[in-house]
């Protein structure tokens, strides 16, 4: 559903330890053997990359549950759910700057989600096209390898 930000009915969820999680899971859509499969934070979610799919540039980290990856994989646009509005976001809906959904991987351990996309605009909310423009730690491997010995 295009547009679709409003937080559906909640059930509370719990963590691995049984506590009451910050992030109330909404029954999910997604497919019972993808879902069997992911590794969650105590939250309920996961880590999602976005990258371009044609450059392999990475575009920004955002974070899903079960039924913003069952929107993503199903409307061909990024769904996320936002941990401080509590609610979810369909990347390009208020900016413009949409993500159009090339192919979706899980990582080896489960406990991350690789989304190619084609990136209409910026992918930051600053206004930068990635959110690993501004503040570089180290660039060009500033750093000599170590010796080896021969």
């Amino acid at each position: 559903m295009v547009g679709m930000t409003s937080t559906p009915a909640r059930r509370p969820a719990t963590t691995p330890q049984g506590g009451a999680s910050r992030h109330s899971a909404p029954s999910s859509r997604l497919a019972p053997e993808i879902a069997a499969r992911l590794k969650r934070s105590a939250d309920g979610l996961l880590p999602a990359i976005a990258q371009q799919y044609d450059t392999g540039e990475v575009l920004m980290l955002g974070w899903m549950d079960d039924e913003a990856l069952h929107r993503t994989l199903t409307t061909g646009r990024c769904t996320y759910w936002s941990r401080s509005r509590q609610e979810y976001w369909v990347k390009g809906d208020t900016s413009g700057h949409f993500q159009w959904v090339k192919s979706v991987a899980l990582d080896c351990d489960a406990d991350t989600v690789l989304v190619k996309v084609d990136q209409v605009g910026a992918a930051c909310h600053t206004g930068a096209r990635t959110c690993f423009d501004a503040d570089v730690l180290l660039k060009d491997g500033g750093c000599d390898p170590a010796p080896t010995d021969q």
